[in-house]
């Protein structure tokens, strides 16, 4: 079988991780799992099913500012190898994300070479990327990431100096094998992320692109606007891998929306989370979208959308539209400091 087609069966083999075997532990793909669209993830080569697994709503830390409890750690683990089982094959987490990096473990260890996980150094200097480093690889359970991104908060915070001596420690370890691509993360700050992306330094870019402009907790300036479409443009330009998150606004379209707008006609809240996702993905250059996984339901109604026809809607237009204006008068989104 083809390596494109056996892709298309939803299995992504250890050419991923393992240097190009196909891993035993394959099993027969689900008619969900087909049916996932697939893409190529910029210069790694690699064809990866659209939907990406956002780990920071699965870590014991954050999951309830996501509009849900958080489950038990099991029950967390079943959902991650849920998804997997329907055909999710990136799988996001990071060092801040409370204990979500041992729950990825935990649930991928034997189809290691089937995924690819991608974490995240959130450090304040060049020494201390190693160990961090080194401790996801413990929690993981795994010798390598497929991808390790310098954390959207130090690209906000640290000097460009500081972060490229970061890359060098990395691209020492991606030496070792203990890394295969190097990829940065952030929600704003657009205008640091792009200067890194000039250095062509970098495999991958996650990047916040959802309609609302705002990252987790803060809202976007029209500047800030600008120089994220700078980013998208330039990475795209030089093949970086472009993974989109907030595609729901972290805490508005998904579980969060009826305590956010609890006035909003009942009928349209199940609407939002297929418009928010049109609206992402009318933009091609996106390559994998990271969704929160907060419930097990969650990974059918987003498959369902992916089934669906993707094309955005006027409809779709005026309802995320008219949901955003309520939402950004909310407490919450007012309280967000705007960049």
């Amino acid at each position: 079988m083809e390596r494109r087609d056996f892709l298309k069966a939803g299995l992504v083999t250890g050419a991923i991780a393992a240097g190009g075997t196909v891993a035993a532990t394959a099993t027969k793909a689900s008619a969900a799992t087909q049916s996932i669209p697939l893409r190529r993830l910029g210069r790694t080569g690699l064809d990866m099913p659209l939907l990406g697994s956002g780990g920071a709503s699965y870590g014991d830390n954050h999951a309830t500012a996501y509009g849900v409890f958080t489950p038990e750690f099991d029950d967390r683990v079943a959902m991650v190898r849920l998804a997997y089982d329907k055909g999710v094959r990136y799988f996001d987490t990071a060092r801040i994300y409370g204990d979500s990096e041992s729950v990825t473990g935990k649930a991928l260890h034997d189809v290691r070479d089937d995924v690819f996980i991608n974490s995240k150094v959130m450090v304040n200097t060049a020494d201390a990327v190693r160990p961090s480093v080194e401790k996801s690889l413990e929690e993981l359970g795994t010798d390598r990431v497929d991808a390790m991104q310098l954390h959207g908060p130090i690209v906000e915070r640290l000097p460009f100096e500081t972060l490229m001596e970061m890359h060098a420690e990395l691209d020492k370890m991606r030496d070792e094998g203990m890394i295969r691509f190097i990829g940065l993360s952030g929600h704003s700050r657009f205008e640091k992320m792009l200067e890194l992306i000039e250095t062509e330094a970098f495999d991958t870019l996650l990047i916040q692109h959802g309609y609302m402009r705002k990252g987790f907790n803060t809202r976007h300036s029209l500047e800030q606007a600008e120089y994220q479409e700078m980013c998208l443009a330039r990475a795209h330009e030089i093949d970086m891998g472009i993974i989109a998150m907030k595609v729901m606004g972290a805490v508005v379209f998904g579980h969060n929306a009826k305590n956010l707008v609890p006035e909003f006609d009942e009928a349209e809240y199940a609407l939002l989370p297929r418009a928010a996702i049109r609206w992402a993905l009318q933009d091609e250059r996106i390559d994998v979208m990271t969704l929160g996984l907060s419930l097990p339901e969650d990974l059918d109604a987003n498959i369902a959308i992916l089934n669906g026809d993707l094309a955005i809607t006027n409809e779709d237009r005026l309802l995320l539209a008219r949901f955003a204006k309520e939402a950004y008068e909310a407490e919450v989104i007012q309280g967000m400091r705007i960049v």
